[in-house]
Formats: C-alpha cells, sequence, structure tokens
C-alpha cells in the first residue's frame, strides 16, 4: 500500500490541524493505521492508532483529550485532528500502515509493527 500524508503546517499555540493520510492499492482498506512522529534529534515516537475495523483507538498519554483518530473507509483516508496544539508537538508526522485481520484490535505501537509509512508532513507549533 501506498500512503500518503498531508495538512501539516505553522500554528500558534493552541489551535488545530488536521492531518490526511490518503492509502491506495488494491488491498488499502485492509489495514491498521497510525499516526507517528520525530522530532529533530528524537527517535521517531507512536502518536495514534485505530484499527482495521475502527473499534480499537489508542493514543500516548501525552495527546489524549487533544487528539483524535478517524478513518474513512470509503475515501481510504485515516485522519488526525490535532487541537490544543503545543510546541512539543512539533514535529514530522508520519502515517503508517499494517496489514490485518478485521478482527484485530491489538494496540500497535512500535514502528516496527508497520511494514508500509507515508512521507511525512511537517507540524511546527510557535510558542
Amino acid at each position: 500500500v501506498q500512503l500518503q500524508a498531508s495538512g501539516g503546517g505553522l500554528v500558534q499555540a493552541g489551535g488545530s490541524l488536521r492531518l490526511s493520510c490518503v492509502a491506495s492499492g488494491p488491498t488499502s482498506s485492509r489495514y491498521a493505521m497510525g499516526w507517528f512522529r520525530q522530532a529533530s534529534g528524537k527517535e521517531r515516537e507512536f502518536v495514534a492508532v485505530i484499527s482495521r475495523s475502527g473499534s480499537g483507538v489508542y493514543y500516548r498519554d501525552s495527546v489524549k483529550g487533544r487528539f483524535t483518530i478517524s478513518k474513512d473507509n470509503a475515501k481510504n483516508t485515516v485522519y488526525l485532528q490535532m487541537n490544543s496544539l503545543k510546541p512539543e508537538d512539533t514535529a514530522v508526522y508520519y502515517c503508517a500502515a499494517r496489514a490485518t485481520i478485521y478482527s484485530d484490535n491489538r494496540y500497535y505501537k512500535d514502528p516496527a509493527d508497520f511494514g508500509s509509512w507515508g512521507q511525512g508532513t511537517q507540524v511546527t507549533v510557535s510558542s
């Protein structure tokens, strides 16, 4: 599956952005989808994941209550709505896909769990 992320930009602290990731390919609906981020000089870290069915949703603690992951299977698109942004949210954000069976709602948060990656979109939050 090929992934194309978009929606990043520069925003002031407290502002909002919505990231989108479009998956293309013949089996693009058969994946759990995740968002990761990598700040300059730091390792890539898990942000949020949604299961293939959409019933399993998980977040890293620091974004709970501020970020929402969702998916539109008809459009093969996963979204990350980011509200109340903080300067520490500044990073390149990546979407990722993991092929799974429909009933799999496990909490995948290790980058090694995901086999396909998008190109990344920069999010910069100014103080």
